[in-house]
């Protein structure tokens, strides 16, 4: 008989590539200066894991990870094919931000790796719920900026911390847990609304009321 109580699966941390396309800018040094880049990247790794999987969901099939810093309008963005991910991060970026680039940087980076490995409901998931996660993400491993607080936007799939905000607010309401179902639910199925009543019970036009009335209610409209 097999033995029970098994620990589980340590997690799969992918290969790691680095390309500096320009080391004589103040923005590499500055990267360089503040983080050790494969800490980095697996500390976002991990941190994906920990909030949208568990040591027997994670997904196994990303085998590398390249970080490409190199000068470019914009923070950062993510490419790549089933199982090679590239994530651009801009130099000029690194620099603006100077003030608090450790935080920024692995932010910025656990936002990315996100990107790299949560589900997309077969690419019909809506990009503010894309970006809400990833910022979800990255509220949970404690690296939001100090600007960011919940608010009411316009729609709830506004995105960035406006949805992470949001769907902090139902994983507190329904319990830990509640947003790694809603990613796990889009890993074979088409994007609809009802994925909230799966996973809260209740609509996300509801669920969304409820927050806008919380958000009222504590002085943060």
């Amino acid at each position: 008989m097999p033995p029970h109580n098994l620990p589980p699966p340590p997690w799969v941390i992918p290969n790691f590539v680095l390309r500096v396309e320009d080391l004589s800018h103040p923005g590499a040094s500055i990267f360089f200066d503040c983080v050790k880049p494969k800490e980095a990247l697996k500390l976002a790794v991990e941190a994906s894991y920990t909030w949208l999987y568990t040591p027997l969901t994670a997904p196994t099939h990303v085998k590398t990870i390249t970080l490409v810093l190199r000068p470019f309008d914009g923070v950062a963005y993510t490419c790549g094919t089933h199982d090679t991910k590239e994530i651009n991060f801009s130099l000029d970026w690194i620099k603006s931000s100077e003030a608090r680039a450790r935080d920024e940087i692995l932010g910025v980076l656990v936002h990315e790796v996100v990107h790299c490995y949560q589900y997309n409901a077969k690419e019909t998931c809506p990009g503010g719920l894309i970006e809400g996660i990833a910022d979800f993400v990255r509220l949970h491993a404690g690296f939001a900026p100090p600007h960011w607080r919940p608010r009411a936007a316009e729609k709830w799939d506004a995105g960035y911390d406006a949805t992470a905000y949001f769907l902090d607010w139902i994983e507190k309401r329904c319990g830990e847990g509640t947003i790694r179902r809603l990613n796990g639910y889009m890993k074979d199925s088409t994007y609809s609304v009802k994925l909230f009543e799966r996973v809260a019970g209740e609509s996300v036009s509801s669920l969304y009321a409820l927050y806008c009335d919380h958000l009222e209610q504590t002085g943060n409209l």
